[in-house]
């Protein structure tokens, strides 16, 4: 144990005489965090679009008077009115305006006499989400224009009541516990078999190849350092991460330490699995030119950025063996949820089982040699 420890405490000497790598591993991932948060989790809002009004009645005055009401309330759009059809899809080309609303001219005569009456939606479908937003609110507001004005005193139809079991979750306390998972990665490419590597480049590894240390200890010796600097890492990212996401209750004595647990175990299992995939690496450039492609194939399918449901079943059986996909999941849970250690069980499971291969794994094949 002696040995393993000398190997921790060289190591986080090392660590903490770098001010430069401590702030890339605890202040960038809260950047990425901000970031990430609000450039993709906020609302669509103040796109353009163009109204062509060829029938200019009052069916089609009170459909322009609703799109005013979303645009002065909601500011999903803003409307730009268009006398000429041609000089609306123009612009609607040329990237001025989002979309054009043509209402035409028989329009009014159709809503008096409840002949199918229509209206077009000319969209640039380029933008898939501006799209789709766009046609969310026009969806609304034709169904809002149908709607009888004089609501009967028996409901003849089914009603939908929606009841959401948790507070709203804005798209960066969403994105929270896969930033936590992806800083304790970033700790995990500069601990662990990296030190290892970048030792052998240096000579220095033939210090401690000379002494009685055993395979496993050396490999312990590392794993457990690389992973003190991953859960400090874990912890700063947790507590500030919460507080700037808005977490309810985010101090919560309870939580934070089911939080510690799910910091521990995964910090030991990425470390390790880094290990397993450093163990006969000799290159200190081969870990730097992988990392990048590490990082899309593991953190991406994992539902950090984006639900596992809406994947494809191959990409769905891959995220399976993902552990960073039990990481998100157990952060999720805890953050999101503030569930106990029950929802969290398969997660810590998995994460115990394939820290144990990792380290297994790594310990048969190390080559002890100079």
């Amino acid at each position: 144990m002696n040995r393993i420890l000398a190997l921790l405490e060289r190591d986080m000497r090392k660590f903490f005489r770098s001010p430069t790598l401590m702030i890339v591993s605890l202040v960038l991932p809260l950047v990425q965090l901000v970031i990430f948060g609000y450039a993709f989790g906020g609302k669509i809002k103040n796109l353009k679009v163009g109204v062509v009004d060829q029938d200019d009645r009052l069916p089609a005055i009170k459909l322009r008077e609703m799109m005013q009401a979303i645009a002065a309330n909601a500011k999903t759009f803003e409307t730009v009115q268009y006398s000429d059809m041609g000089k609306a899809l123009k612009d609607l080309r040329n990237g001025r305006i989002n979309g054009v609303l043509n209402i035409p001219p028989n329009f009014s005569r159709d809503v008096a006499s409840q002949t199918n009456p229509k209206v077009a939606l000319i969209e640039d479908n380029t933008d898939e989400i501006a799209t789709s937003a766009l046609e969310g609110e026009f969806a609304s507001l034709v169904g809002a224009y149908n709607a009888n004005p004089v609501a009967p005193r028996v409901a003849a139809k089914v009603t939908l009541s929606v009841v959401e079991i948790y507070p709203y979750v804005p798209y960066i306390q969403f994105l929270l516990p896969g930033v936590i998972v992806l800083s304790i990665f970033v700790s995990a490419m500069i601990g662990g078999g990296i030190i290892y590597i970048d030792d052998k480049a240096r000579g220095m590894h033939e210090g401690y190849l000379v002494t009685p240390i055993s395979k496993f200890e050396l490999i312990s010796g590392f794993t457990l350092s690389g992973t003190a600097k991953a859960i400090l890492t874990g912890i700063v990212l947790t507590v500030l991460g919460s507080l700037i996401a808005g977490v309810p209750d985010a101090l919560d004595p309870g939580r934070l330490l089911r939080l510690m647990l799910v910091i521990v175990l995964t910090s030991f299992a990425l470390i390790s699995m880094m290990f397993l995939m450093m163990v006969r690496v000799n290159d200190p450039l081969v870990p730097r030119a992988t990392f990048g492609v590490l990082n899309t194939l593991l953190w991406f399918p994992s539902g950090a950025v984006y639900p596992t449901a809406g994947f494809p079943k191959w990409m769905k059986a891959y995220a399976q063996a993902d552990p960073f996909t039990y990481a998100v999941g157990a952060f999720k849970s805890l953050l999101l949820k503030n569930t106990g250690f029950v929802a969290i069980t398969g997660d810590l499971a998995f994460l115990i089982i394939f820290s144990a291969l990792m380290m297994l794994s790594a310990t048969l094949l190390f080559r002890r040699t100079l």
